[in-house]
């Protein structure tokens, strides 16, 4: 996302010439673009995406079930 970002902001500069952003070539202005599609090309042929999700999942779930234990009165277990 952040190579998105990166590129929308350089778009912007270019198009509205502002900065040095102004004078440069427009193949430079447009190559993160292409970075970014290359980025989450290899993101999803490789699992990178689907990995960060299913952690990001579990740990809401470990932290749910911690939080009513906590609500029980149970101590949770500390993370491994």
């Amino acid at each position: 996302m952040y190579l998105l970002g990166l590129s929308l902001l350089m778009l912007a500069l270019k198009y509205f010439e502002i900065g040095p952003v102004a004078t440069w070539s427009w193949w430079w202005v447009l190559a993160p673009f292409g970075a970014t599609a290359l980025w989450w090309a290899w993101a999803d042929s490789t699992g990178y995406t689907k990995r960060k999700a299913m952690e990001k999942m579990d740990q809401r779930k470990k932290d749910r079930i911690n939080k009513h234990k906590e609500a029980l009165g149970i101590r949770p277990r500390k993370p491994r």
